[in-house]
């Protein structure tokens, strides 16, 4: 008897249907899997037999073939126990041919029977709410995380006999979880009236957030590069609620939820600068999201960013660009969102204290100039606002009142993001060309400003176009609609600051 259950497959952060079609006929008894699965889907036929066992059902001595289709796709992990299971119950007649209709099934069984949380269960749940499927059983544990799109056709199951006894005489399942997504509680970030001093630094730091663009903090050793990266997801809108799906998305198909329901706080990210490539914008044997996918719609900190290989630094241009990185493989393209605020911190040379009015810097010529080779010119021209972070002076910590609370500035760069939202859906920093000509109307001065700056300095095209993105986000700060010369100076002044960090 042919039996025919339906499953899905997460390519990228997109839900693909996989139909699992199982045969029980006469022949030497075994289990084959085919269809393109890898060691896990394989190496499933052992789990599967030890949990019907464990569930007092015993495989009839037939040959049992499972074909995984469409069969050009490759299937990994093991979220298709469940179905090839299901399949095979209804093929050797335990179960009702109509058991499984209108059901899509995902889940890894254990050998006791229970079933255990797989990775990507919200696309799926996204992917089959799409196209009306009318119950998804997924495990107990993925429950919260697949309610967040709806909770009515959500089956969760703990055990594959109690997913059989439904399926044979309709027992009762658990009703699925409903999740507040909107009044979820957010953590307590750290907060910006703990930074004393960094005036210049500081206000950056609102001009990044209002407007969404990249930084580059240069300064010695403990003057407060990190303190000021890590304050700043504290400064940001929250998550709405379609950019929170979209995180999490990436999050489930890391496995890295850790049974939360919905990500409320963007996120931050900050690797070592010991990461590899595939670490940082995702691959691998088994492709998987990167750390720039998983900032997603957040901050990712590259702090020592001169201590990063250069081969990993130039992988980010492509994603600071189109906010996607794709990972081309022998058989598929996978593409993961990656639409993430670059904040990095640099010291100005290996011992870090050229310009110190108070420690000798140590470094020779050549040692400063091999140090910042490793920044290339086009990256540098992706990041926005370059910032020097001097180191201060004991008295002006002590003499040094706190500064703003976070509260404050959060609600001043809300109010800017709120002008951007009404002239695009898209902040500043990623405003499409067409959309950027009419955003930034430069009053006379200010064109005068921008082309002397440009003579003198040799700004590239590029670089030209983020000042003015600054100097928009600027005014949208003071409220105003026009792009004045004190706009386009103190953009300027973030890309002129410190010519030798460059």
């Amino acid at each position: 008897m042919l039996a025919h259950v339906r499953s899905a497959s997460v390519i990228g952060v997109q839900a693909s249907p996989i139909e699992v079609e199982v045969d029980v006929a006469t022949g030497l008894p075994g289990c084959h899997i085919v269809g393109l699965p890898d060691a896990g889907v394989k190496e499933g036929r052992i789990r599967i037999r030890g949990a019907l066992e464990s569930a007092g059902i015993k495989l009839p001595p037939k040959r049992i073939t499972v074909n995984l289709a469409p069969a050009d796709v490759r299937k990994d992990g093991a979220a298709f126990d469940v179905p090839i299971a299901v399949g095979i119950l209804t093929a050797a007649g335990v179960l009702p041919p109509e058991a499984a209709d209108g059901a899509v099934m995902v889940g890894e069984l254990a050998l006791d029977g229970s079933i255990r949380p797989v990775r990507g269960v919200l696309p799926i749940a996204a992917w089959a709410r799409d196209r009306g499927v009318r119950r998804l059983f997924v495990p107990r544990d993925n429950a919260r995380e697949a309610a967040v799109v709806g909770a009515d056709f959500v089956r969760p199951v703990g055990h594959l006999g109690e997913l059989a006894e439904h399926l044979l005489s309709g027992a009762e399942l658990p009703s699925a979880p409903t999740v507040d997504a909107i009044t979820a509680e957010a953590g307590r970030a750290p907060d910006l009236a703990d930074l004393r001093g960094q005036d210049l630094a500081r206000r950056a730091l609102e001009i990044a957030a209002a407007g969404g663009h990249n930084v580059l903090f240069v300064g010695p050793p403990g003057s407060g590069k990190t303190m000021l990266a890590r304050r700043l997801p504290g400064i940001l809108p929250e998550l709405t609620f379609d950019e929170a799906l979209e995180t999490t998305m990436v999050y489930s198909v890391a496995g890295m939820l850790d049974g939360r329901a919905l990500l409320r706080q963007r996120p931050f990210r900050a690797p070592h600068h010991t990461i590899s490539v595939p670490g940082l914008v995702g691959g691998g044997n088994n492709a998987r999201p990167g750390e720039i996918s998983l900032a997603h719609n957040g901050v990712l900190f590259l702090d020592e960013l001169l201590e990063f290989p250069r081969a990993a630094l130039e992988t980010l241009r492509q994603p600071l660009e189109e906010g996607a990185i794709s990972i081309v493989r022998a058989r598929r393209t996978v593409t993961y969102p990656s639409s993430f605020m670059l904040v990095t911190s640099c010291n100005p040379c290996p011992c870090g204290h050229l310009g110190s009015p108070r420690r000798i810097c140590t470094c020779s010529g050549n040692r400063i100039d091999s140090y910042r080779a490793k920044l290339s010119g086009p990256l540098l021209d992706r990041i926005d606002l370059h910032v020097d972070v001097p180191a201060l002076s004991y008295r002006e910590l002590a003499d040094r009142d706190p500064g703003e609370p976070t509260a404050t500035v959060r609600d001043r760069v809300a109010a800017a993001r709120d002008r951007q939202r009404s002239r695009s859906s898209r902040v500043n920093a990623r405003l499409h060309l067409h959309e950027l000509a009419e955003a930034v109307a430069l009053e006379p001065g200010a064109h005068a400003l921008l082309e002397r700056a440009v003579d003198r300095t040799g700004l590239s095209a590029r670089a030209i176009d983020r000042v003015r993105r600054v100097a928009r986000t600027i005014a949208d700060l003071e409220g105003r609609a026009a792009v004045k010369a004190s706009d386009i100076a103190e953009a300027l002044q973030y890309r002129l600051l410190d010519r030798g960090a460059e």
